[in-house]
């Protein structure tokens, strides 16, 4: 494997060094500080989990994990992008018709995209994977590489496709060190709308951001969450109970037909677009749809936001996250254009700043935040006090 994704991001461009094991990937992270690393899961004498976190602690690097579809490699993946890592890409198990030739493809589309995505920002990263770090003497070098990794890890330095003038700015590098980390907790005083809706959206970089907000979203604001996160099937089960665990919130995997009620939220599956039926008496009813997929994804931010949009009419609020593309900016509009409040993460703590930067330019972004203070945004938006109205 490691040959093999190794001659595929060759052939694309870049220049590729390789690690057999996850100290020495942390060594070669070190020494070539590459654009992007990929990082299998298992590995030999350290593992990917332990690598990431050590890198995350003195190298913060973009790092893509390649991971089976197992019940145990789901939650050390999950454990991976708690830690620091930025994506994830399952490998080829024999389980569906996916193979060595999507891997590659998929490894090698997802660098291109990851090599010039908001490297400065890592410092959330950073914030992040210290509660966990195991602290090294290895001092942060300086330069631009690529990195790779098939149960190994891969480096390799410059070189690689550019990204297009016209696709979306990047972030300004962050001081080293930044922590941005630490959501603070946030209080309800005052008054507050009743029956709240609120619609999550993320990509990349956005399950640990995702994690963070639910574990500060008051449950005395008693809204209902629906929550878009670009995964795979098999992965939001195990992401919503994680989520479930560290909320007030009661949080699962969406299933169809199903109504949520104030104080609950649900992720949508990964490939089923999540859509709202009805609204009625504080209570959200959701289908799942195996539709076509929109923005090349199932499930996507736009079809959750745009039938909220179109059905809600409870109090309403969409927020885009961390990620690549332009999903969310079509339901960013819709919510805005019903009555809702739209909030986006901003740049400098957006991993990737593509999903947020495109609905930003929309117009219809009412509020930028942080990552700290995204749950001060989505509390505000229902306060009832007029001191956030326009």
């Amino acid at each position: 494997m490691r040959t093999v994704i190794g001659n595929a991001l060759t052939g694309a461009g870049y220049e590729v060094e390789t690690a057999t094991n996850g100290s020495e990937a942390i060594e070669a992270v070190a020494a070539y500080d590459p654009d992007v690393v990929t990082m299998d899961v298992e590995m030999p004498e350290l593992g990917g989990i332990d690598a990431v976190e050590r890198i995350m602690a003195t190298n913060p690097t973009l790092i893509l994990m390649l991971s089976v579809h197992t019940e145990e490699g789901t939650e050390a993946t999950l454990d991976a992008l708690e830690r620091g890592a930025v994506d994830f890409l399952h490998k080829p198990d024999g389980a569906d018709e996916r193979t060595v030739t999507d891997l590659t493809d998929d490894v090698v589309a997802k660098v291109d995209e990851l090599a010039d995505a908001n490297v400065s920002s890592i410092a959330l990263a950073r914030a992040s994977a210290s509660a966990y770090a195991t602290r090294s003497n290895q001092e942060a070098a300086a330069g631009r590489a690529v990195a790779g990794s098939g149960n190994d890890a891969q480096v390799g330095s410059g070189g690689g496709p550019q990204a297009s003038p016209d696709g979306p700015a990047v972030g300004p590098r962050a001081a080293a060190g930044t922590e941005i980390g630490d959501f603070p907790p946030v209080d309800l005083e005052g008054e507050y709308a009743a029956d709240p809706v609120v619609v999550l959206g993320a990509s990349t970089g956005g399950p640990k951001i995702v994690e963070r907000l639910f574990e500060r979203l008051p449950i005395e604001l008693d809204a209902k969450v629906l929550v878009v996160q670009h995964m795979p099937a098999g992965f939001t089960e195990r992401f919503a109970d994680r989520l479930d665990t560290r909320s007030e919130y009661d949080v699962r995997e969406a299933t169809d037909g199903e109504s949520i009620h104030p104080g609950e939220a649900v992720i949508a599956p990964g490939d089923a677009h999540l859509e709202v039926l009805s609204n009625v008496n504080g209570r959200l009813r959701v289908r799942l749809d195996d539709g076509e997929r929109l923005h090349g994804v199932r499930p996507a931010i736009d079809v959750t936001m745009r039938t909220a949009a179109e059905r809600v009419d409870d109090p309403l609020c969409g927020v885009v996250l961390t990620g690549m593309g332009r999903d969310g900016a079509d339901g960013i509009e819709a919510i805005h254009a019903a009555g809702g409040r739209t909030i986006a993460q901003d740049e400098a703590t957006s991993p990737v700043f593509g999903i947020p930067c495109q609905a930003i330019q929309t117009g219809c972004v009412d509020d930028i935040a942080p990552a700290p203070e995204l749950v001060a945004a989505i509390v505000d938006a229902f306060d009832t006090d007029g001191e956030t109205d326009d």
